[in-house]
């Protein structure tokens, strides 16, 4: 199936694994019952995963802990889409923790960004992996691109994309996939740092209505809770040589408005 459309060659790593020795390695890849934390800068991030691992997808928004789930088709048109600070009207919301226990037998995907990127940074994070089950792995996945013209960070670029798909025979993804991570806020081993457009309250209930459903990003969050998503921003970044940057989705929503009245004009 990638094959298809002239993606032959994948360059696969995986944190603390020799190459030529993942056979031996299983558990550090995501297994049913996890949860991929994927990056997200092009429709082929979603059709590589569902080949893989055959998961489960779905839509992250800054503004909720509730995610809703999607289809493959729905998760790679979503690269094409204008980012979102809230959910869609009508759409059926869920935690990852209800999902999982409704799925065993699958993996999740998650996109923590809320939205697709050139992948040069990492943007700051919906707070839907913090309703993820202490035990349940969180697998930080990285994906990039050789060359990166098949990147799609601003929407609605579909016949760019295809164009830039089909015109060269070959195409790179090196994929890197660190270490699990736990949703345990309790724990203190990674020093707390200052989660960008996040702001922080020390009597904080992941059960809350109003932890569930904030106003803004980050609402609620308590520091143990900020340390969960530091843990996994970092390992992307770590994982994609990027760094991590303080704008997110309202400042791409800003962006994007400017970008098409500036292309109309010309």
């Amino acid at each position: 199936m990638l094959g298809t459309p002239g993606i032959w060659w994948i360059d696969l790593q995986i944190d603390g694994v020799r190459k030529g020795s993942l056979a031996k390695h299983h558990p550090r890849l995501p297994q049913p019952g996890s949860v991929i934390a994927s990056s997200l800068t092009s429709p082929i991030d979603a059709l590589y995963l569902a080949v893989i691992f055959d998961p489960i997808f779905t839509a992250s928004y800054p503004s909720t802990r509730l995610v809703h789930r999607v289809s493959l088709f729905q998760a790679m048109l979503r690269a094409f889409s204008y980012p979102r600070v809230t959910p869609p009207q009508g759409v059926d919301l869920i935690d990852l923790q209800t999902l999982l226990l409704k799925h065993p037998n699958r993996a999740v995907v998650v996109f923590p960004e809320c939205t697709t990127t050139n992948g040069r940074g990492i943007l700051p994070f919906s707070p839907s992996l913090l309703t993820v089950p202490p035990r349940a792995k969180i697998f930080p996945i990285n994906l990039r691109y050789t060359t990166a013209d098949i990147t799609t960070p601003i929407p609605g670029g579909y016949l760019t994309f295809i164009w830039n798909l089909l015109s060269q025979p070959t195409h790179c993804i090196r994929v890197r996939i660190a270490e699990s991570v736990y949703n345990n806020p309790q724990d203190p081993t990674s020093p707390l740092r200052n989660y960008p457009s996040q702001a922080s309250t020390p009597d904080d209930t992941a059960s809350s209505s109003d932890t569930l459903l904030g106003s803004d990003e980050g609402d609620g969050m308590s520091a143990g809770e900020i340390r969960v998503l530091d843990k996994v921003a970092d390992a992307l970044a770590r994982l994609g040589r990027v760094k991590r940057v303080g704008l997110g989705v309202r400042e791409k929503v800003d962006f994007v408005k400017v970008w098409a009245r500036q292309r109309r004009r010309q």
